[in-house]
């Protein structure tokens, strides 16, 4: 029902924008042209951007916007008047719904005789933007546009004097400065009664106008245009004339821009149908980030929101280590044009000594930046990163060539990482810059575990990028250090009485004793010993630090805690994209889904397609300070998915895949398709039944493809064979704490591959997680461990949540089941069995816990 009903949203918006509607959900799934389009109703404070690579449009929900043509704001405080029988009405008073979609966004605004669909366009190539009014009315109506002059270049860059003229030929006021080198233009075909701003000795008024001219009774389209040039007036003219006259096919064409990119990027067909619509959005998000500056290059941002009087846009300018975390989403999702790209723009900054820019200011050139200000290379994360994300990039993508043209660059950053390790070889912070934490009660600290993981996991990267160009001796002598380094981090950080990592080492080496999130980059990389890590995990797991919508930094249990620390207490996707992944290369399932699912369900809440910079860690709300429109925080919704969730890992300079899944107990099917190994790309088809494990593959390209499939199960599962294609192949079981997962290797190619795992008495629990009431806490339940008995005859699951609550779990394998303690086994409307957990009123702060044990019967062996 829920595809029926997005297909039939899908085709009434592809009508509406003269765009051929798909003939069947098959065919959709294959091109891609699945339906993105989000609708609610008006919440007028949540942020609304429509950008494309060289402008933007950065407002609310109200109608309020602010234009960007990078690196110049043109201006701020945009709305709508509408005149109709003798009124003005203020549009922000009548808007009812809002609807997005990848390219554009509409605001519905209903009076009493007349409806206004404003849609907000930016061209994905194009220095301007497009606002299209259609208007339906039974009165005569007529609109005002009216905003605030605010020509200025982005901070912290400045313009001279600058002005505003009404420029008749156009139709728009025209915004121009001293040198004539900066130019606007801003108005309509049909824009008449211009008020230009004004100041004299004794009135002034900030604001400009101009009308539309009137609809009479009937339906009619207007348009505003908005168009900025670094090149003078005459350039503005032509970008102004040219989306005026050619409005209509961009849109179009933007529509089929990111249509493609979703088409020749992973796809994933999943039964959460959140989930699923999450991952979409997300792509589209980071894809969004890309921003081509004419005086620095192309690259990606940080985010977006408004700046207000300021010329500060959130983050939108360029970030290192930002652009290297999203670098690996977009590696993951097999955007690896977009991935270089990231990664050139930040080398090409690189520092004399080695060192990778922090940020990068979209008015850096315009400035003495990189030796007047101190934030260009403010941080010591950045350097490690950029090695590992060269080495993600060339590992998924097989572009070699790509280590020998930036191997200088490379052991350049080296150099400086190695400049900087103490006496244990550790990297650090302290005179160098900040790692995770920027500031704070958290600091001072000489280095962080998250910064000695990244700068050991750098020694493992840049071995492999020398192995890649036959530099053997180095490869070698780097692999020995990772080897050496690994075990010397998991002792030094780990505090053995209270079996956690420590943030991090004073200057002392002492271990900085504060459980905390960061503790999960090590594990994304598989750094931390298995069993400190799962002890870690169930910590971590725990109400005071994972909250419904994410991981909070640090427990709200510590002394230094605050739910509005910026860097002591909030809730940041990034972290709990962290986490999932991690959790999920742990074998920790139950935390990791619910991590992946609280950024799925953020990128559906909010900003409309869009996941947040970060939140409170009191309460569900972003942070007042937050970017709403946070590239890494989108791509931390791509990357537990693909990588944690699904274990997808691709060696295209091996031409193998690993495919590694932990999906849902309830899951009984899902397809990954157009996954690149290579220059192939494969279809992936997993399905399941009590006794089977299938996996269908496809292949498209020229070679055949070695997959390492290495399903989860349960460790009460028993194997009983593997098949391929119908022949028996080898396999081994590889066990854990936690679950077991059946492996083995299979060359494949052409059109059908068929692998099946027949197994028997496989078990699993599954329960979805769900966002609160904005401003509300915590309810959901918390998975903190399972611990089987070694005849696999009981499993114990400790469990906590909302005193007093009730929490349902789905069951696989409820057949198995003789009897339940601490919970009891229910049938749903659909026939499924249930785990039916309640918790005990009586809890510390609101909270409850309680031991679920499960008994099986003997069981049957074939």
């Amino acid at each position: 029902m829920e595809r029926l009903r997005l297909l039939c949203v899908w085709m009434a918006a592809t009508v509406m924008l003269g765009i051929a509607a798909p003939i069947g959900w098959s065919q959709q799934a294959r091109n891609n042209s699945r339906p993105l389009e989000l609708s609610r109703a008006v919440r007028p404070w949540e942020f609304l951007p429509i950008t494309g690579t060289r402008a933007g449009l950065l407002g609310n929900e109200s109608g309020h916007m602010e234009a960007w043509v990078y690196p110049l704001k043109i201006f701020r405080e945009f709305h709508l008047k509408f005149h109709t029988e003798g009124r003005v009405l203020p549009a922000e008073a009548l808007a009812r719904t809002v609807t997005v979609r990848p390219e554009s966004a509409t605001i519905l605004y209903a009076g009493d005789t007349f409806t206004v669909r404003e849609t907000f366009f930016v061209p994905v190539g194009e220095q301007g933007a497009i606002v299209i009014l259609d208007v339906e009315t039974e009165q005569p109506v007529e609109i005002e546009a009216v905003f605030h002059r605010d020509f200025q270049l982005e901070w912290p860059a400045a313009l001279g004097a600058t002005y505003l003229d009404w420029a008749a030929a156009q139709h728009a006021f025209y915004f121009g400065e001293e040198q004539r080198k900066f130019s606007a233009l801003v108005g309509s075909p049909t824009a008449t009664e211009a008020h230009p701003e004004f100041q004299t000795n004794y009135s002034e008024s900030q604001e400009s106008s101009f009308r539309l001219g009137p609809t009479a009774k009937g339906k009619e389209r207007k348009l505003i245009v908005i168009a900025g040039s670094m090149e003078g007036r005459a350039a503005a003219e032509k970008t102004y004339q040219h989306l005026t006259g050619a409005y209509a096919d961009l849109l179009r064409e933007s529509a089929e821009y990111y249509r493609d990119y979703l088409g020749k990027t992973v796809i994933v067909e999943l039964p959460d149908g959140q989930l699923q619509q999450a991952y979409d959005w997300a792509r589209v998000s980071v894809l969004q980030g890309m921003v081509s500056n004419p005086y620095l290059g192309t690259g990606l941002v940080a985010g977006y929101r408004t700046s207000g009087e300021s010329q500060r846009p959130g983050f939108a300018w360029f970030f290192g280590r930002d652009s290297f975390w999203t670098s690996f989403g977009l590696n993951a999702a097999g955007d690896f044009s977009s991935a270089r790209t990231a990664l050139v723009f930040i080398a090409k900054y690189q520092r004399e000594d080695g060192k990778i820019p922090h940020e990068i200011s979209q008015g850096a050139n315009f400035v003495d930046w990189f030796k007047g200000y101190p934030y260009p290379y403010a941080s010591a994360d950045a350097t490690p990163l950029y090695i590992i994300a060269v080495n993600d990039y060339v590992i998924e993508s097989g572009d070699t060539a790509f280590v020998k043209e930036k191997w200088d660059s490379l052991w350049k950053a080296y150099e400086f990482l190695r400049s900087t390790y103490d006496e244990h070889g550790f990297a650090k912070n302290a005179g160098v810059g900040h790692g995770w934490v920027e500031g704070g009660p958290l600091l001072p600290v000489k280095t962080e575990l998250y910064q000695t993981g990244l700068g050991i996991e750098a020694l493992r990267a840049l071995s492999n990028l020398a192995r890649v160009i036959g530099k053997e001796d180095v490869s070698s002598e780097l692999s020995q250090n990772f080897d050496k380094q690994k075990p010397l981090m998991n002792e030094a950080f780990w505090i053995a009485e209270k079996k956690r990592f420590a943030f991090a080492l004073d200057k002392d080496n002492h271990a900085v004793d504060e459980p905390s999130v960061l503790a999960t980059v090590p594990m994304w990389f598989g750094l931390l010993d298995e069993a400190k890590a799962d002890a870690m995990i169930s910590q971590l797991a725990a109400m005071d630090h994972q909250t419904d919508w994410g991981m909070r930094i640090i427990s709200e249990h510590s002394p230094k805690f605050s739910g509005g620390g910026y860097h002591f207490g909030s809730v940041w996707p990034l972290f709990t994209g962290w986490a999932a992944a991690g959790e999920y290369r742990y074998h920790r399932s139950f935390p990791a889904y619910a991590n992946l699912r609280a950024n799925a369900l953020l990128a559906l809440d909010g900003s409309l397609g869009h996941v947040t910079e970060v939140l409170s860690g009191a309460n569900y709300q972003s942070l007042s300070t937050s970017s709403p429109h946070q590239i890494w925080s989108a791509a931390m919704v791509v990357s537990p998915l693909l990588r944690g969730m699904f274990g997808l890992r691709s060696d295209a300079t091996k031409g193998t895949l690993t495919f590694a899944p932990h999906p849902p107990a309830d899951w009984t099917s899902f397809s990954i398709t157009s996954v690149p190994v290579g220059s192939a790309k494969l279809d992936l088809h997993y399905s399941k039944d009590p006794g089977e494990i299938k996996l269908e593959v496809s292949v498209t390209g020229d070679a055949s493809r070695t997959i390492d499939f290495q399903p989860a199960v349960s460790l009460r599962a028993k194997v009983l064979g593997v098949e391929f294609n119908g022949k028996s192949v080898p396999f081994h079981v590889d066990s854990n704490g936690i679950d077991q997962h059946v492996i083995t290797k299979i060359a494949v190619g052409g059109a059908t591959n068929t692998l099946r795992i027949r197994i028997q008495n496989d078990f699993g629990l599954s329960y979805s997680s769900t966002l609160p009431a904005i401003g509300a806490t915590s309810q959901g339940l918390r998975i903190l461990s399972e611990t089987w008995t070694p005849a696999r005859d009981r499993l114990t699951i400790n469990a906590s949540g909302l005193a007093g609550s009730q929490y349902k779990l789905s069951v696989w394998g409820a057949e198995q089941i003789a009897a339940v303690e601490g919970a009891r086994l229910s049938k749903a409307e659909d026939g499924k069995t249930e785990l039916i957990v309640g918790l005990p009123k009586n809890g510390p702060e609101g909270t409850s816990s309680v031991a679920i044990s499960i008994h099986f019967a003997k069981a049957n062996q074939r």
